[in-house]
């Protein structure tokens, strides 16, 4: 029996360890906790981030599994304080900061 030929094709691309899809932009990667509301007068929810949004917000998948589009100002991002407590920064303050980059 000869030997199953498999078609050539197109190998799969390398893909980018720091992708260009805009959270390298603000600071923040994919699975990043945050936590988020919708209104001033609601309590804060728990969530991850999963993508940049085309109108600029950010892509937040909740508790739940739904995914959420929020505006940047009605995010805050999970930081570790000084003496090595949780802290909750605001995501525009968090987008400000320098950070170093991260090594490959």
């Amino acid at each position: 029996m000869p030997p199953v030929r498999r078609p050539k094709g197109k190998k799969a691309e390398a893909t980018d360890p720091f992708p260009a899809d805009g959270l390298s932009e603000i600071g923040l990667s994919p699975g990043s906790a945050v936590r988020f509301r919708r209104r001033d007068t609601e309590r804060w929810k728990d969530g991850t981030v999963t993508r940049r949004e085309a109108d600029g917000s950010l892509g937040v998948c909740d508790s739940k599994g739904a995914m959420r589009a929020m505006p940047l100002d009605a995010v805050e991002v999970k930081e570790r304080g000084p003496r090595g407590g949780a802290m909750w920064v605001p995501l525009t303050e968090w987008a400000e900061r320098t950070e170093q980059l991260k090594l490959l």
